[in-house]
This record gives structure tokens, sequence and C-alpha cells, in this order.
């Protein structure tokens, strides 16, 4: 069994945001580490948002 890992751009793709809006972002550790190359789970990043405090501004993309 192959264990898939979110790239920076699935995380981002994933939350509706741009790249460069992500990188805005403290995101939670990286799930695994190829080389500098950072990977999450899908239930990571999806706890981690569901976490993180909101603060008004423009409505999230669903």
């Amino acid at each position: 069994m192959t264990t898939e890992y979110l790239s920076f751009t699935e995380v981002a793709e994933r939350l509706g945001i741009t790249k460069g809006g992500l990188g805005n972002y403290k995101l939670p550790t990286p799930d695994a580490l190829i080389g500098k190359t950072r990977g999450w789970l899908p239930e990571t990043i999806d706890q981690w948002n569901a976490a993180r405090p909101r603060h008004g501004g423009r409505p999230r993309k669903k």
C-alpha cells in the first residue's frame, strides 16, 4: 500500500488559495520530507485547517 502526501501546490489547491497566498500561512510540520520537499497527509491539512483561527476577510472558496 502506498501512502500519498500532498505537495505545497496540492495543499494550496485543497484550501482553494494560491501558492503565493499559502506562503503567508504557518503550515503544520510536514508528515514527510524528501530532500527539501515537504509532504502532508490530507488529514493533517484538514485537521489543521479546521483548527486554525478565522479573522474575517473574504469568504473561503469551496
